[in-house]
């Protein structure tokens, strides 16, 4: 009888940690942390009625301070991405966006990150990365404005003339916006 109590001990913290995984697991995969589903395609997350309105407009204070509105990216094509420096798919994605700035940023592209973040987490990660790409200061009110960000990253496609032609939730790879992109050249 003794040694069957041991056994009953033991096993109940075992049955906590396995619990504890599935609920970390579970949760990572919820936020994004599971990229096989979103490599398998550029699905759009939008019904196709929304995805042809105006992006809202918005000015925000970049990592300097300054006030940057998307009205200054009028006439190129935005890729507008709602990160953290946190989120383990964000931080996948940006190599990405990195590159895609230095390949057509001088054919009329810019790429724009929202950091839902600490401003010093946010500066000291943009500098350890070498981002090259606009990085703003986003809050509450502006991932209000883009229909509540749900989950990060949530990146949107956003034509010439200011229009959202896609939304991402979730990483995509860099093909993905590659193929947005040229089709908007």
């Amino acid at each position: 009888m003794k040694q069957r109590r041991q056994t009953k001990k033991t096993r109940n913290p075992i049955l906590w940690i396995a619990l504890l995984a599935v609920v970390v697991l579970g949760g990572f995969y919820f936020l994004g942390g599971n990229s096989s589903k979103a490599e398998k395609g550029p699905a759009v997350t939008l019904p196709p009625s929304e995805i042809t309105g105006a992006a809202p407009s918005f000015t925000l204070t970049d990592l300097n301070g300054k006030s940057v509105s998307l009205a200054d990216f009028r006439g190129k094509v935005v890729i507008l991405d709602f990160w953290a420096t946190w989120c383990p798919p964000c931080k996948k994605e940006i190599p990405d966006f990195i590159d895609l700035q230095k390949a057509y940023g001088q054919k009329g592209v810019e790429i724009i990150g929202i950091a839902l973040d600490e401003p010093y987490k946010v500066s000291a990660f943009v500098q350890q990365n070498g981002v090259n790409y606009t990085v703003l200061l986003g809050n509450d009110a502006i991932a209000a404005r883009y229909g509540g960000i749900d989950g990060i990253p949530t990146t949107f496609v956003i034509d010439r003339k200011g229009k959202i032609v896609n939304r991402f939730e979730g990483f995509r790879p860099r093909d993905v916006f590659e193929s947005e992109i040229k089709k908007l050249l």
